[in-house]
């Protein structure tokens, strides 16, 4: 069975008169693992099969995806779903969700096998019969790979929009993008609203390993319906709850309403993990000495609340309190402006605006360098050329690769963790 517990890093002193609060929220969770019969899960892959997927795309998909199916366990319920202009059931063909063993994986295989490309790209369509499939299968973990390699171009953005927000809740879901003419802010919408991740795969080949790492990933979350529940006192306003490891993700921006001063903010399925969340709240400001219970973050697996964690604020005059930044706030703070230095960095070089590009690429550099994340600053040195990473002085690339250039964007969200002090 699964055990959760949560930690709060803060620096609960305020200087007279201020009234934002921020603290980061540490949630462990031990024994989440899969059960052995995998009863308690349900997978959905969804693959491109418009007419841009001709020829090798479309040879990668089905290699991947049948490494997909390979690697969902006995018991797990599953389905393959086709993407064009409308969504096609490869396997169940009857719109049904099969029970994975060997025999189910066989026939899944000999079905995408068959798998052709042609035809546009309706990516609200393939969402909700993944929605629907998911439906015959209520009280489980639902999860969905979705692979594409174009825009959203046979239907119109709120048709999407729609989509994405009639699956929320209903399950999480990973997009791929392969290759390069797809768009990252629309898998981005998709992704951050299913709670899942986005990333690109530039070379088809590579699709399979990819498929088999998700498909794992998942098969690793056994705890569903796991949400963040906060409480906040009479007056007081939520900035924001943001996810900040292991990647960057603002939680639900309509959390569900859980009771008086209480709201739900979900969190998506659960494994053996750890996560950390940064939670901001504007309080209403107290005398100097004065102390006050600025918010409470419960930890909620169904119905049940597992673990508690407190957000304090208390008033004083003494500045060296009151300016002291506590250091995983202050780190994850760094992270959140890494991510959305390299987001804008990117927009405005696509623009052509080189000196705001340069200035916040820059930035990002810098801020890659203090804190230690390398990955990120390897992406970063793809597409700046680095003079000076601790002053954040770069030079734009006259010529970089267009999968650089997204493998940058895609990944901007990943951060780390803070380091421990050197004894």
């Amino acid at each position: 069975m699964a055990t959760f517990s949560a930690e709060t890093y803060q620096n609960e002193y305020l200087a007279a008169g201020a009234s934002e609060v921020n603290a980061i929220v540490t949630v462990r969770c031990e024994n989440g693992g899969m059960t052995e019969d995998g009863a308690g899960s349900a997978e959905v892959v969804i693959v491109d099969a418009s007419g841009s997927m001709k020829g090798h795309r479309i040879r990668a998909a089905k290699k991947a995806t049948i490494a997909a199916i390979d690697c969902i366990g006995d018991g797990v319920a599953f389905a393959v779903i086709a993407g064009t202009s409308k969504a096609r059931h490869v396997y169940p063909e009857d719109g049904t969700m099969a029970v994975a063993s060997d025999e189910t994986r066989a026939e899944a295989a000999g079905a995408v096998e068959w798998l052709g490309a042609g035809g546009g790209t309706a990516i609200g369509q393939w969402l909700l019969a993944a929605r629907d499939l998911f439906e015959t299968v209520p009280g489980i973990i639902h999860h969905a790979i979705l692979l594409t390699d174009g825009k959203n171009q046979g239907e119109r953005q709120k048709t999407l929009d729609d989509a994405v927000e009639k699956c929320r809740g209903v399950f999480q879901c990973d997009c791929r993008g392969v290759g390069t003419d797809w768009e990252v802010a629309e898998l981005r919408r998709i992704a951050t609203g299913l709670l899942g991740s986005v990333d690109i795969v530039a070379e088809p080949a590579d699709l399979e390993a990819d498929f088999r790492a998700i498909i794992e990933h998942a098969m690793g979350r056994a705890t569903a319906d796991v949400s963040l529940r906060l409480w906040t006192p009479q007056g007081a306003e939520t900035a924001f709850v943001r996810q900040v490891a292991p990647a960057i993700e603002d939680l639900a921006p309509q959390p569900d309403p859980a009771g008086p001063l209480t709201l739900d903010y979900p969190t998506g399925a659960w494994g053996e993990e750890s996560r950390d969340y940064h939670l901001c709240l504007r309080v209403v400001p107290q005398q100097v000495g004065e102390e006050m219970l600025a918010g409470r973050v419960s930890l909620v697996v169904g119905e049940e609340v597992v673990s508690h964690a407190l957000i304090k604020a208390l008033w004083t005059d003494d500045q060296v309190l009151s300016t002291r930044i506590n250091r995983e706030v202050a780190h994850y703070t760094g992270q959140a402006e890494l991510a959305e230095a390299i987001q804008e960095g990117l927009e405005a070089r696509k623009e052509g605006d080189e000196r705001t590009a340069t200035v916040k690429l820059g930035r990002a550099v810098q801020l890659a360098a203090e804190s230690g994340n390398d990955d990120t600053m390897r992406l970063l040195e793809q597409v700046v050329d680095v003079d000076d990473a601790a002053a954040g002085t770069v030079r734009l690339r006259q010529h970089v690769h267009d999968a650089d250039e997204m493998a940058l964007d895609t990944r901007s969200t990943r951060s780390v963790r803070i380091q421990e002090p050197a004894q």
